[in-house]
């Protein structure tokens, strides 16, 4: 298995473009929650549980796992982030079927068009799923990651990533041609 460093520098490689990231910065909690809300149904109560059991404990579920073994901090980290979602997504899946229908397709679609977006507009690159499908799990790892690396923490883990992907910047040239008539 490739490494906490590995994976996030090969996701990296992907979103160099700063514009690109900060799309991902909406596009992939809209996702996520998205599967959130629309794994949360069907729910089942077992008596010895205190909630209900859905098809999104089986996917984050593996999915905390998968972060805990890349990085126990980060894991943690994540598994807080995606028991808010569920929590979120178990009380939108609880409303009318109309609304959880509405809202889970909509934040998912919604997502997408701002992950595409970024891609195509500022990256000028597909986005990294397309080549790796680990790029799916990664991503909100990746978004959890850029946002604690503005706060200063593991500033090691940001460098060796750079070092393998190279640093963020923002395409002046793409954005001054882009706007000429």
């Amino acid at each position: 298995m490739r490494t906490l460093t590995d994976q996030l520098a090969q996701y990296a490689a992907y979103h160099r473009d700063r514009r690109n990231i900060a799309t991902h910065f909406i596009g992939i909690p809209m996702i996520v929650l998205a599967l959130a809300v629309l794994l949360s149904r069907p729910a089942w109560t077992i008596a010895a549980l205190p909630c209900a059991v859905s098809p999104v404990w089986v996917l984050f579920g593996l999915s905390v796992i998968y972060y805990v073994v890349l990085d126990v901090p980060l894991g943690l980290m994540m598994t807080v982030v995606l028991l808010a979602c569920v929590a979120c997504g178990a009380w939108l899946a609880a409303q009318p079927t109309l609304t959880w229908l509405a809202s889970g397709i909509g934040l998912f679609v919604i997502g997408w068009v701002f992950q595409f977006v970024g891609h195509v507009a500022y990256e000028h690159r597909k986005p990294a799923f397309v080549d790796d499908v680990i790029g799916l799990l990664i991503g909100p790892l990746f978004v959890l990651a850029e946002a604690l690396f503005a706060f200063g923490w593991r500033l090691a883990l940001r460098e060796a990533i750079e070092a393998k992907a190279g640093p963020t910047h923002v395409d002046a040239a793409h954005r001054v041609t882009r706007h000429r008539f």
